[in-house]
């Protein structure tokens, strides 16, 4: 079964069937990057849900993925990132395995077809050729034989006529043997002529035509053959990815199969226990004696001023329920010896309400009980100023000795950070002293006597925080303890002989309250400013960087940049030779100050002033 046999005679239709199949292979080829197109936008789209649903840095989303369903969420999310990723593989086999190829396949397969057909052209020209020739020398041979034949009849007229002179019979029998002589010259050549326009005929119709036919079936059934083995490929592509999209479904199912209610539910304790024991029972009070009524050590009627009225035996009283009733108490009243600015109307800014609470500190310490009462009034000073007690004292037992632990542990781990950096630097410093064409080794000198006093300094502070765990943990009332209505931790703090400032800490009715009037009297202001405190706010843009060479920043705190690159300057070069920069809100490390054009921007040095002067 050969084109160049059975379609000899088919040269235009062949020309049109190869054209519809290149047009076929260009119809797959457009599919296939349709096809791409729409993986990356699916996986782009993945990633941008994943990534929207991840929780912020340094906010409060964090803390709630320590629970296990949270945590299972937190790993669907990233399994998903790698599912998009293998979206992107996808794409990514297919352009360069199918379109890349077949885009390069079809540049040739037109240039091949080109050239068949003009070989093809070109032989159809040639036979063409020959056949005019063929038809030229039969009509030059019919011509002759026709004029051979008039001279004949002319002569045979001539020679019959006895009037004609004898030369003119002459004449006419040359003229006649001339025709004669030309008609077997075209006869002759015609002969040749048709002889060669057979042969050739011949080899164009079963030898050059076939092969040309051929070559042509042969570059079909190649493209055929193609664009099955891109349909392969397309499947195989898709199949590869099969086993890790796979593994990423597992994941989500073994994080799914991790939650476990029961740890949560530990964890929620863990989050909200006080630490207090619950109310004892409640003393039954007889006043039908007409002696003067007294109350027993566990009674929650404690008086909470002389012009407080006791409570009647059948009023309704909501002191049983504590735990979940906050009474807003109103402001205590201002010492005698303050000044009326002491006495806030209304929230206040920190730095308005810090004078007026300075003097109203020092009137209290020249006063009595100041002993006994001087961390209540302390812890009421940092509440106003809207940040809590260094100690953390204004949080209930078991929450403040987890805020203390975590406490310890973030400036263990900042203590663990300024080593490393102390052992960077002395490596450097040995560097410098072996080369020091390098640098100088006493630059680093000043750089390693500030860690050394910070470390220093951070070990005092984790002593003292340790101290107020070891008290804490240590002053914990136990499960057999008679519970009482007031605090442990303030009972054990305050001894029954002083209760001036115990009695400020409870209730009417006996609940724990932990200063309650100051922090109704600035509720508002304090959250606000505690926000405004404790959230780590990024370091501002003092000016702008070009880096003048790669450097690859693998030692932790570094970041690497690339010849050329522009990037924000957040912190000068302190001496120690290294250089803070920015690359977006979360990318950003030292890298060193002589491999950066640093372009400093004068006002913006300014940005840090106000938040000095705030934090003073």
């Amino acid at each position: 079964m050969s084109w160049g046999t059975e379609l000899w005679d088919q040269f235009d239709n062949l020309e049109k069937h190869t054209q519809w199949g290149i047009d076929v292979l260009e119809k797959y080829i457009k599919f296939v990057k349709e096809r791409t197109e729409i993986e990356l936008s699916y996986a782009k789209q993945l990633r941008n849900l994943s990534k929207k649903y991840q929780p912020k840095k340094n906010s409060k989303e964090e803390e709630e993925y320590r629970y296990t369903s949270t945590r299972a969420f937190l790993a669907t999310l990233n399994e998903m990132n790698d599912y998009a990723g293998q979206h992107e593989v996808i794409s990514e086999n297919m352009t360069s395995l199918i379109t890349a190829e077949l885009t390069r396949y079809v540049q040739e397969l037109k240039q091949e077809r080109k050239s068949h057909f003009h070989d093809g052209r070109k032989a159809q020209q040639h036979i063409e050729t020959c056949w005019k020739q063929l038809e030229a020398s039969k009509r030059r041979f019919e011509r002759d034989c026709k004029e051979a034949d008039r001279a004949q009849q002319y002569f045979e007229k001539m020679d019959a006529d006895i009037n004609v002179t004898k030369a003119d019979v002459e004449k006419a029998r040359q003229q006649a043997q001339l025709r004669h002589q030309m008609a077997e010259d075209s006869k002759a050549e015609y002969s040749s002529t048709l002889q060669k326009f057979n042969s050739e005929q011949h080899e164009h119709y079963y030898t050059h035509i076939p092969n040309i036919f051929q070559k042509i079936q042969e570059m079909e059934e190649r493209r055929i053959v193609r664009i099955g083995e891109s349909m392969k490929t397309f499947a195989k592509v898709d199949r590869q990815v099969i086993p890790i999209i796979g593994k990423c479904l597992d994941e989500i199912t073994k994080a799914a199969e991790s939650v476990d209610h029961k740890n949560d539910s530990q964890m929620v304790i863990e989050a909200f226990k006080s630490g207090f024991e619950p109310p004892g029972d409640v003393d039954f009070e007889d006043f039908t004696q007409p002696m003067k009524r007294t109350v027993s050590e566990s009674s929650l009627s404690n008086s909470r001023g002389d012009g407080k009225s006791e409570p009647k035996f059948g009023s309704k009283s909501k002191g049983k329920l504590w735990p979940f009733i906050k009474k807003n108490k109103p402001p205590p009243p201002p010492p005698a010896s303050a000044s009326p600015s002491a006495v806030p109307n209304g929230p206040q800014s920190p730095k308005q309400q810090k004078e007026p609470l300075s003097h109203r500190f020092n009137e209290f310490m020249t006063s009595k009980p100041k002993i006994h009462c001087f961390r209540s009034l302390k812890r009421g000073l940092s509440l106003k100023l809207g940040a809590g007690p260094e100690d953390f004292s204004n949080l209930p037992p078991e929450q403040r000795r987890k805020k203390l632990q975590q406490k310890v542990d973030e400036l263990n781990r900042d203590i663990q950070k300024e080593m490393d950096s102390r052992d960077a630097l002395t490596k450097m410093k040995d560097v410098y002293i072996k080369n020091p064409q390098m640098g100088d080794a006493a630059s680093v000198d000043h750089r390693l006597a500030e860690l050394g006093q910070n470390i220093e300094k951070l070990r005092l502070e984790v002593q003292k925080f340790e101290g107020w765990l070891a008290e804490v943990e240590g002053r914990l009332p136990a499960r057999s303890e008679q519970p009482r209505r007031q605090s442990g931790v303030y009972e054990a703090q305050n001894p029954s002989g002083v209760n001036s400032c115990a009695q400020d800490r409870e209730s009417p009715d006996g609940s724990y309250t932990e200063e309650q009037s100051q922090e109704t009297e600035m509720k508002v202001p304090a959250t606000d400013f505690d926000d405004e405190f404790d959230d780590e706010e990024p370091l501002p843009t003092i000016g702008t960087c070009k880096a003048l060479y790669t450097f690859e920043g693998q030692n932790e705190g570094t970041i690497s940049v690339a010849e050329g690159e522009m990037l924000y300057v957040i912190e000068e070069d302190k001496g120690d030779g290294w250089t803070r920069i920015r690359r977006n809100e979360d990318e950003e490390g030292y890298v060193p100050t002589s491999y950066v054009e640093v372009y400093l921007d004068k006002n913006a040095k300014d940005v840090h002033k106000p938040l000095q002067k705030i934090s003073e």
